[in-house]
């Protein structure tokens, strides 16, 4: 059994900032819920493309958990990183609603 998922958890603690996206975007395609808070932890990354990563990750996994950091987020964040951040919090909406159905 394959232990990618912690693997990917530690890596998100790198120093370098390449790893740490890398991480981010494998837990996102991981799709593994566990990854929800360690991913709305890296919101707060020193580097925006790892936070924006984070984001996008968080999007795909769809977790409700996860709009109120994304959303303050959002109000911090550079006008040009918005538009990713919006973009997860809409995946993640669309989520909620097809579980509704």
């Amino acid at each position: 059994m394959s232990n990618t998922f912690e693997i990917m958890v530690e890596k998100l603690l790198d120093d370098n900032e390449g790893t740490r996206w890398n991480a981010a975007e494998a837990l996102g395609r991981l799709g593994d819920p566990r990854a929800v808070e360690p991913l709305i932890d890296t919101l707060w990354d020193d580097d925006a493309r790892v936070r924006l990563k984070a984001a996008w990750a968080l999007g795909m996994l769809g977790d409700p958990r996860a709009l109120g950091p994304l959303q303050k987020l959002y109000r911090i964040e550079r006008e040009d990183a918005r538009e990713t951040i919006q973009e997860a919090m809409e995946m993640i909406k669309q989520v909620m609603a097809d579980n509704l159905k």
